[in-house]
Formats: structure tokens, sequence, C-alpha cells
């Protein structure tokens, strides 16, 4: 395989891949190289570092004080509560920067890409650090495995069904919000479902609900309809597994999956008939993941001119693929956390229920600024005077705040991977892996001025920076 193409499977169905990575791949057909890509994926290793008694304590302590402060009583101290609250903050904030060292520095990067992709689709939020954890590990088990498994656990799962108000959901009271965002963005879309299909879906999710402290899904009885229901023309005395289960038997779920891993994976663009086959094999193979990711990264139109190098990096993608490509590490994670935060795309903080935009969303003059000031700030320990904009919620006020971002490399290390002798052909060598698109030949010559007389991981390490810094290394 070409390089460039190598490079094109490991940006897409990952974050990017060290150059000795790259070389190592150079003799392998794409489906060799794709399978070997999931074999490094079959590996599920839980993130368990939210400990639950702690979490617990902490709640408890939380409703202590505010119950405190609401009769006025003296043991109230103001100072006590925020503390406690900042402390549930933080966890997220661990967790967030315990799941990005998995992408970067794991083998099983289609795994965690995968995962990031639904992060975006089966959208949730929990301000209570367990539950998210549990959420992000449902997603992450079943990322590479069945749809239809991966849809009923996360919808079973406590951060789901409170972001999405199903504990509200009671046979007297029926609330509709989860039974619509199930159909108009998981998995029908918009115009394949009737009003009256989602009244009736929201009865046969009423009971439906979770223990409060420890999140276990419970189906509580006493709050279900158990009366007849009528959901797509269907008559029955059904319940959330059994819509569960006819929304996957209509080909439409498999159309709207597949158009969203095809815009995210291959291009923004949809090529309908493409997608349409990809569709039939997503849905003869009962919602199976692999076959279908198979059938993308093996395909010839997958490395096409059209498909290479016209995907701009999402915050997350840009930030992993640095650290994947260098092998640079963080030194503490509130600087990554800003980072994100500048950036758009906060991990456990999606904006709304229909997640990140993507595309050409990413991209102001703000952030592409910061975006091309990134590399210097890492490697060079410059600062940016870019600031995080406030988007009005006190839980993600921390987020804001100016951090330096302390990261450390050892560019020794990174520059044994590359082998050419003169300026001239380090500055192809480098940019070649680097960048995805082609950079003018001015471009070029003015980087091989700059590094001539230059130690040869001094020369790399300019180049590196450089390189970084251009618009080109936006797109992959």
């Amino acid at each position: 395989m070409e390089q460039r193409h190598i490079q094109h499977l490991f940006w897409r169905a990952g974050f990017g891949e060290s150059a000795s990575v790259i070389q190592a791949s150079k003799k392998q057909s794409p489906k060799q190289l794709f399978k070997q890509v999931l074999k490094d994926s079959e590996r599920f290793q839980s993130i368990n570092i939210v400990n639950f008694q702690e979490i617990v304590s902490e709640i408890r302590q939380i409703a202590e004080q505010r119950e405190m402060k609401k009769e006025g009583e003296d043991g109230f101290k103001r100072k006590d509560l925020k503390d406690l609250q900042k402390e549930k903050k933080e966890e997220i904030g661990t967790l967030n920067s315990t799941w990005l060292d998995l992408m970067a520095n794991e083998k099983g990067a289609l795994r965690e890409k995968m995962a990031l992709f639904w992060h975006g689709h089966l959208v949730a939020r929990s301000l209570n650090p367990y539950h998210a954890q549990s959420y992000i590990n449902s997603i992450r088990k079943h990322a590479l495995g069945n749809f239809g498994e991966l849809l009923m656990a996360v919808s079973q799962e406590a951060a789901m069904l409170q972001f999405l108000n199903n504990k509200q959901n009671k046979k007297r009271s029926p609330n509709e919000n989860f039974a619509r965002e199930l159909m108009e963005l998981f998995t029908l879309g918009h115009g394949n479902y009737t009003e009256k299909d989602i009244k009736e879906v929201a009865r046969a999710f009423t009971g439906w609900d979770f223990k409060p402290l420890k999140g276990e899904f419970i189906f509580n009885e006493r709050q279900h309809d158990e009366g007849e229901k009528e959901i797509f023309g269907k008559k029955g005395n059904f319940k959330g597994e059994d819509v569960i289960n006819m929304i996957l038997e209509k080909k439409q779920t498999a159309r709207l999956i597949t158009t969203k891993i095809y815009q995210f994976f291959v291009n923004e663009k949809i090529d309908n008939q493409r997608v349409e086959k990809l569709a039939t094999i997503f849905y003869k193979n009962n919602y199976e993941i692999k076959p279908l990711l198979e059938a993308i990264f093996t395909a010839d139109w997958f490395y096409e001119k059209e498909n290479v190098g016209n995907h701009i990096k999402s915050p997350i993608e840009l930030l992993v693929g640095l650290r994947r490509s260098t092998g640079v590490s963080f030194e503490e994670n509130k600087g990554s956390i800003f980072i994100q935060r500048v950036l758009g795309q906060v991990l456990f903080y999606p904006p709304n229920v229909a997640g990140w935009k993507g595309g050409t969303n990413w991209i102001d003059s703000s952030s592409l600024l910061f975006r091309m000031q990134l590399p210097a700030m890492m490697f060079l320990n410059r600062e940016s005077g870019i600031t995080a904009k406030s988007d009005g919620d006190i839980n993600t006020d921390y987020q804001t705040k100016r951090k330096a971002v302390k990261a450390s490399i050892d560019w020794e290390d990174f520059s044994n991977d590359f082998s050419s002798k003169n300026e001239n052909d380090l500055v192809k060598e480098i940019s070649e892996y680097i960048l995805q698109v082609p950079v003018n030949q001015s471009v070029k010559e003015g980087l091989a001025n700059r590094i001539k007389d230059e130690s040869k991981s001094e020369a790399i390490k300019r180049l590196t920076i450089s390189l970084m810094m251009l618009p080109e290394y936006q797109v992959c």
C-alpha cells in the first residue's frame, strides 16, 4: 500500500500512528491491514477510576449541606458545598483524561474511535461521575459489537434515563422525551414515525428506571402502562424491549446509522448509492458493526482521492493525533480539558442530545488560530491569548479557566523513525508523514532553508512543529 493510503486508514480508523508503525505496514494489503487494526481492538479494557463509595459519600455530604442551607442551620458552610461540587466535576475531568490516554496510547484505536462516534450519536450527559463512567464503558464495550445490543445497553444506562427524562416517564404522566429522541436522532430519523408513535412508544417505556446511587437499571412494574399500544401500525401490549426490536426491524434504522458512519469515517458529502449498499450489508448482518466497517475500510473507493485529506479533524482527533503521532504526553489533565473547551469538543459534555455537528462547524477564525498555535504551545511552552467561551452552565465554567499546556516529548526517540540525510529529503519525508494533503514547493524550500546546519533531531523537531502549525494539518 502507498504510505498516504496507510496513513488514511490509520487516521480514519483511529487517530494516526507513529512513523515506525506506518513503515511496518507497507507490505500489507488494505484487507490485511484492517484485520490487524480490528485484532488490535478486540480487547475491552474497562475504565474503573471512579470509586463508588467515595461518590456516594460526596453525594450525601452535598445533600446534607444543601439541607442545612435550606433550613438555615449554623453548620452550613458555602465553601464546603462548593468544594464538594468541585470534587465531582474533577472526577469527570479525570474520566476525560483517562479515556483520552486510552485513545492516545493503546493499540485498540479503532474501538476508541468507534466509541467516540457513538458518544456523539447515542448522546447522554451526567453530573454523576459514576453514572458517566458506566455510560462510557457501555459504549466502549459494545462499540465494535452489535448495534442492537449497544442500543439496548445505552438505553438502560442511568445517564441516558436521567438525561432524557425517562425516570419521570410514568403510566399516569408519560414523558415523551426519550421516545422522541430514540426515533428521531438515534435510529429512524425525522419523518419516519408519527406523533402517535411517539406517544405510544413513551407508554411502552414507562417504568424504565434506575437505582439512584449505583445507577443499576430497574423495571418498575407499578409505573409501567400495561395497556394495549399501537406502534408502527401494530397492536400489542408492548414494552421498551419490544419497541427497540421493532425499530431494528426497519431498514431505515440501518440507513440512518450507516449514513452517519459514512459521514464520520469517509466523507461529509454522501454518496447515496454507496450508503444504500452499505446499509444493506449492515441490515443483512443483523446490525453487526464489524462487517460494515470492513466493507468501508477495504473498499477501493475508500482510498480514492476525493476521500483522502478531506476530513476536518475534530478537536479530539487533533489532540489525540498529535499525541499518537509524536509520543507527546500532558503533565496534567487540566491543560487538555482547556484545549477541548476552546476548540468546542469536551468529552462527556456534548452540547445537546444531537451531539457535535462536526465538519466545517469545527472551524471559525478563533478556533483555527488556536489550532495552529497548539503545537507551539505543546512543544515550545508558548502561551496563547485565546480564552474559552462560557456557555452559561455553572457545571462547565471550570473548563474555561486558562491553563498552561505543559507537555513532554523525547525528540531523539521520535527522530529515530526517519532516515533522510539531507534537508530536502528530510522535508519531503517529514511532510509526507505529517500531512495528508501536499504542501506547495515554496513552503518546502523555506523549511529546508530553516533547518540547514541543524542536528538531525533539532531539524526534525523544527519541521514537525512547523508542519503541524499549517492549515493543511487540520485535515486528514
